[in-house]
């Protein structure tokens, strides 16, 4: 399916087939590699899944797709800038095909947005965002799993020092006044995500 997916819209503004080819074999290689549990083609589609839900709020769809797709791109543990990183090669991708240029930049900004999830003038980097953690606001049994796929993927890191870490990302989002950026994800998932993120912050007491 985000094969069919990618597909449809990569054909938008190319029509040479061999590089469609090499662009999905690429993201199909970097989201299934070994060390990836949580940050996978699952999410992605995930993702597309929830946005699809609010297609009709949404204005520049195809760069929401491109978006979520190269978002996790890069994914190392230790480094800093895989944000960065992934919307770089993003930019490098897209610039190869006929996607607007503006738009392209717009890819750019989402996926940089996944860095921090602040609130952004931009409502599609809102929705794109929020549809980024929905997983926060899953069942308790859905967000079990999840923290136990992140756990994981810092599996190298000892509990002391993961622990610290995760605190500190879990202490990100509760002191907002909303997780959830937009009013469309916070009536789905707002209430949920509190209480899981508060699970799991004492957990780590």
């Amino acid at each position: 399916m985000l094969h069919q997916i990618f597909t449809q819209t990569i054909n938008n503004y190319t029509n040479n087939p061999g590089l469609i080819k090499k662009y999905w074999a690429e993201i199909e290689s970097e989201y299934t590699f070994i060390n990836r549990f949580y940050h996978t083609l699952i999410h992605i589609d995930n993702m597309i899944t929830e946005l699809n839900d609010a297609k009709c709020m949404i204005n520049e769809w195809d760069s929401v797709i491109f978006s979520a797709f190269y978002h996790d791109m890069i994914y190392n543990i230790t480094a800093k800038d895989n944000e960065e990183k992934s919307a770089i090669l993003a930019r490098l991708r897209l610039n190869k095909i006929s996607f607007p240029k503006e738009k392209t930049e717009r890819c750019v900004k989402m996926i940089l947005a996944t860095k921090s999830h602040d609130f952004s003038p931009d409502n599609d980097i809102n929705l794109f965002v929020d549809a980024d953690i929905v997983i926060l606001g899953k069942s308790p049994d859905n967000y079990t799993i999840y923290k136990n796929q992140i756990r994981q993927e810092y599996s190298c890191y000892p509990d002391s020092e993961y622990n610290e870490g995760r605190r500190k990302v879990l202490n990100h989002f509760l002191p907002q006044a909303t997780i959830y950026k937009t009013l469309f994800f916070q009536e789905k998932y707002e209430q949920q995500a509190r209480q899981n993120l508060l699970y799991e912050l004492e957990l780590l007491q």
